[in-house]
């Protein structure tokens, strides 16, 4: 249900060269002051977020910042299957997103993303001939071959609960989609394109050419930013990178089993948009 004041997402399919992709645009209310592309999480990170996307995307919406959320080539409504799905097409897809919002809206549009579609969003920035107008960064992934890892050990999780081995360990699993084999993961089928293109992204190696707001979810109020996160920040501050790192406390609602809502990092967000990008 739409709340009072909020302007019902135009739901349509996104034309690409790779195929329709199913997305949701929330309309800029009043005068437009920015454009974000949102980019999901992985698998069934993408479903335990999309109550949280859609809140944010209200919120920002009435602050006159238009949001385009993409389903990505196999990824919920849109065409295609998860496991014909690869790193460098998800990229094309959030660069067809972006020309779109930029073209509706008439300007220039940032990224949002959450957990290992904040890693795509980065690796777009690094590689567009164009940098984004700025990057939204929700509890990023920072880098990808521990995060394939801890895919990876959900096969193994359920092969020993299924009463088997663990079929040698991730570097079995590794060896398999080295060999061209895709894998079938917590429902999911792991190809080898997309395996090699997770496994490659490394946000230390990519710092983007445009302002960053960073946004962690911490356990309780005053923690600081994990040391992972903050060896990324530090390092792409040295190499000219202007971030702001915004700390909410709350759920991990990506991780848990049941819908959860995180309050403090929807008004960390809206606080950290107030300003335009350049402030």
């Amino acid at each position: 249900m739409t709340p009072p004041g909020h302007a019902p997402a135009d739901a349509f399919f996104l034309d690409t060269p790779d195929g329709p992709r199913f997305c949701l645009f929330h309309a800029p209310l009043g005068e437009c002051r920015g454009a974000l592309v949102y980019v999901p999480p992985f698998a069934e990170e993408m479903n335990r977020s999309r109550r949280m996307a859609a809140l944010q995307a209200r919120a920002l919406a009435a602050q006159g910042i238009g949001v385009l959320l993409l389903d990505l080539h196999g990824c919920g409504d849109s065409a295609g299957d998860f496991g014909d799905a690869s790193w460098d097409g998800w990229l094309r897809d959030i660069a067809a997103a972006r020309a779109w919002i930029e073209d509706k809206l008439g300007r220039s549009a940032g990224l949002w993303g959450l957990r290992l579609g904040a890693l795509l969003a980065v690796a777009h920035a690094q590689r567009a001939p164009q940098p984004p107008e700025r990057l939204l960064l929700w509890q990023p992934v920072t880098l990808g071959s521990g995060y394939l890892n801890q895919f990876l050990r959900l096969r193994l999780a359920g092969e020993l609960l299924q009463g088997g081995s663990d079929s040698g360990g991730t570097e079995a699993l590794r060896a398999s989609l080295k060999a061209g084999e895709s894998l079938e993961i917590a429902g999911y089928t792991l190809s080898p394109a997309l395996a090699d293109g997770i496994d490659a992204a490394d946000a230390r190696a990519l710092a983007p050419r445009c302002p960053i707001h960073w946004c962690e979810v911490v356990a309780a109020p005053g923690r600081p930013l994990p040391p992972a996160a903050a060896r990324v920040v530090d390092t792409w501050k040295l190499q000219g990178s202007r971030v702001e790192v915004h700390l909410a406390d709350g759920p991990q609602f990506w991780a848990a089993p049941e819908t959860v809502d995180c309050p403090n990092l929807i008004a960390a967000t809206n606080a950290a948009l107030t300003l335009p990008a350049h402030a």
